[in-house]
């Protein structure tokens, strides 16, 4: 007497991997964007410190991204000590170091009282998040000095606290 499996049985496990596979793979795939947002926001919001104590010292003319070792700040910029991200696209501000290929920098800017820190999804982020216009994410500073994240990526992909 032969013992096994019949065609049938191979072929309903089969079916049902597949099915099981349709409906894991999307879910992943946006639980890995969803991660890559969080991330984002949490390299980018890392600078605000940063960006509170140039403006409490009156050094707003200016952000550098990454000085070399032994450069000078020039006078009334701001050294962001910003590190390039694998997720990001962005050229260096002033006089840092270039982005290493396939990373970039998130950019800050600070016009009449208000500081914005933009990083701008691309390299390795998930191809749902590196269709412009709908791929950044902003971090915004009022007068008052009040922070906000909001971000153009899909809602489902943002994380709390950023709208």
């Amino acid at each position: 007497m032969q013992k096994g499996f019949t065609l049938i049985e191979l072929m309903i496990v089969v079916a049902i991997i597949g099915i099981l596979a349709a409906i894991a793979i999307p879910q992943y795939q946006n639980y890995i964007a969803k991660s890559q947002v969080s991330r984002v926001m949490s390299e980018t919001g890392g600078l605000k410190t940063v960006i509170e104590s140039c403006i409490n010292e009156g050094r707003t003319a200016g952000f550098d991204s990454n000085l070399p070792a032994g450069t000078a700040l020039a006078a009334g910029n701001c050294e962001l000590g910003a590190t390039a991200s694998t997720l990001l696209v962005g050229a260096v501000q002033g006089a840092g170091t270039a982005a290493p290929a396939g990373t970039g920098y998130p950019q800050a800017a600070f016009a009449a009282g208000v500081a914005t820190i933009v990083g701008t999804f691309g390299n390795g982020a998930a191809t749902t998040l590196t269709t412009a216009p709908n791929n950044t994410l902003t971090w915004t500073r009022s007068v008052e000095g009040t922070w906000t994240c909001s971000a153009t990526v899909e809602t489902k992909f943002r994380p709390n606290g950023c709208v």
